[in-house]
């Protein structure tokens, strides 16, 4: 059962993970949301970040789960961008990659079924 996902980036140019190889590269509403989308419908940025660790054997590999069918829209309002995702993925596999992309430079303000 996909979930839906309203998430704001109140400052987008400072939204951005600890670690630049992994983080947003993307700038404007749409190219944000397309990195996203990419990231949630396949595994490159996790495998990436999992090659990365000290262990990589020793990574939950639920945290890897993809989406083939995630979508994401975003939207520019004023100084900040909106994001809608709808995804059948775990809540803690977005958090994951939100983390990885945009640090803690995001908020999600609700959720509903989709």
């Amino acid at each position: 059962m996909a979930t839906r996902y309203y998430i704001n980036l109140p400052d987008p140019a400072h939204a951005r993970g600890n670690d630049p190889d992994l983080a947003f590269r993307a700038q404007g509403a749409e190219a944000l949301a397309t990195e996203l989308e990419d990231a949630l419908r396949g595994d490159g940025l996790f495998e990436r970040w999992r090659a990365k660790q000290e262990d990589p054997d020793a990574v939950d590999p639920s945290l890897g789960a993809t989406d083939a069918g995630a979508t994401v829209i975003g939207t520019q309002d004023d100084l900040h961008v909106s994001l809608v995702v709808t995804t059948a993925l775990p809540s803690s596999v977005l958090r994951q990659r939100l983390g990885l992309l945009a640090g803690s430079g995001w908020q999600l303000r609700d959720v509903t079924s989709a």
